[in-house]
C-alpha cells in the first residue's frame, strides 16, 4: 500500500458513503451556499459562546452524514475530528454528545485531509467498516483565540484571510457507490521563516507545493492526471506562490487545474480580504461543492491538498516562525468494490 516515500494507495477503494456540511450566515451569502446541507442565520447557533456554537456545527455535520446514509451513531466504528480551538474542545465535546469512539486530531487547517487519510487507511486495512472524518472552524472563536475578538474591531492587512464558519464530515465505508478515496500523501512540516500571522497563505504555500510534488512523484502521475487540484486555504496570496514553486520544481499543471477552496467559497464583494481559511474551509468545500460536482459527473479525478499553519498564540508571543504542513487525498468518481 505504501507507494514511493510518503504516499498510501488504497487497493480496497474506501468509499465516501455520504457527507454532511453545515455553515454560518456569512457562508449562506457565499458562492457555494447551495452546496451546504444546513445554513444558520446566527453565529451563536442558539448557544452562549462561540466555542459551544462550533461544537454544534460539528455535531450537526456528522449527524447529517449519518442520517443521509440511513445509519445510526452506533453503526460507526470510529470518529476522526479536529479544529483550531485550544485542546480541540469543540470536536471533543461533540464526541461526548455523539458517543462514537473518537480520535482527536490537530493539524490546523490541514485537519480535514489528515482525518480522511487516516480513516481511509483504516478502512483499506479492514480495521473498520465505517468511519466519520470531520473538521470545523468558527470565525469568531478563531479570531478571539489567534487575533482579536471581533468586538474589538481591529483592522487587518490585505494578506489576511477570513476564517470560515463551517463543519464538513465524510462517512468513509468499505462498500458503497460514492466517490472513491484512491490515495493519500502525508506532508512534512516546512518552515520558510515567515512569522506574520496575517499572511497564512504565504506561509503555507511551500508546504502545499512540496506535498503536491511528492504526490505526483510517488504515484508516477503525469501533470494532467487530475481534473482539479484544490488547495485548502492559500487564498489570493498563497495560490500564485504555490503555482510558481511547483513550476520551479518541474511540475507545471494545466491552466485552471490548480484552484483553492478559500477562493471558491465566498462571492466577489464579500469582505474576506485574501480569501477564506479555517479547518472548516476545505472540509465544507470538498464534502459539499466538489463531491457534488463529482457525483454530477463534472469531475472524474480530484486531489485535495489541505494546508495548515501549525502556530499557536504561545508560539507567536515567543516570536517563533510559522511551521506549516499539507496533506493530500485523491478521489475518483465511481463505486467501491
Amino acid at each position: 500500500m505504501l507507494q514511493g516515500h510518503q504516499t498510501w494507495e488504497f487497493e480496497n477503494r474506501p468509499v465516501i458513503m455520504s457527507t454532511g456540511t453545515v455553515g454560518g450566515p456569512f457562508e449562506a451569502s457565499g458562492e457555494l451556499a447551495d452546496d451546504f446541507d444546513l445554513l444558520h442565520d446566527d453565529l451563536w447557533l442558539g448557544q452562549d459562546s462561540y466555542e459551544k456554537a462550533q461544537k454544534v456545527l460539528v455535531e450537526e455535520s456528522i449527524s447529517r452524514a449519518i442520517e443521509k446514509a440511513e445509519l445510526r451513531n452506533e453503526d460507526i466504528q470510529f470518529m476522526f475530528a479536529g479544529d483550531l480551538i485550544n485542546q480541540i474542545t469543540p470536536s471533543s465535546f461533540a464526541g461526548r454528545t455523539l458517543a462514537i469512539p473518537y480520535f482527536g486530531l490537530f493539524g490546523a487547517c490541514s485537519t480535514s485531509m489528515e482525518g480522511l487519510a487516516l480513516a481511509s487507511f483504516i478502512i483499506n486495512a479492514k480495521g473498520a467498516k465505517r468511519i466519520i472524518a470531520a473538521a470545523s472552524s468558527h470565525n469568531s472563536a478563531t479570531e478571539k483565540q489567534f487575533r482579536y475578538p471581533t468586538e474589538y474591531g481591529g483592522q487587518k492587512p490585505p494578506t489576511a484571510q477570513w476564517t470560515v464558519t463551517a463543519s464538513g464530515a465524510a462517512l468513509v465505508s468499505d462498500v458503497g457507490d460514492g466517490p472513491v478515496v484512491t490515495s493519500a500523501t502525508i506532508g512534512k512540516v516546512i518552515d520558510m521563516g515567515l512569522s506574520d500571522p496575517f499572511n497564512m497563505g504565504g506561509a503555507m504555500a511551500p508546504a502545499a507545493a512540496d506535498t503536491i510534488v511528492s504526490h505526483f512523484r510517488d504515484r508516477g502521475l503525469p501533470p494532467d492526471y487530475y481534473d482539479l487540484v484544490a488547495t485548502g486555504d492559500l487564498g489570493k496570496i498563497g495560490l500564485p506562490i504555490a503555482k510558481e514553486l511547483l513550476e520551479q520544481k518541474g511540475l507545471k499543471l494545466p491552466e485552471e487545474t490548480l484552484q483553492d477552496c478559500g477562493l471558491m467559497i465566498y462571492r466577489e464583494g464579500q469582505p474576506v480580504l485574501a480569501g477564506g481559511s479555517g479547518a472548516g474551509c476545505s472540509a465544507s468545500v470538498t464534502y459539499g461543492h466538489l463531491l457534488n460536482r463529482m457525483n454530477k459527473g463534472e469531475l472524474k479525478r480530484i486531489l485535495i491538498v489541505a494546508t495548515g499553519a501549525l502556530l499557536s498564540p504561545m508560539s507567536f508571543q515567543q516570536k517563533e516562525t510559522i511551521p506549516c504542513i499539507a496533506h493530500a487525498v485523491s478521489f475518483e468518481a465511481g463505486g467501491g468494490m
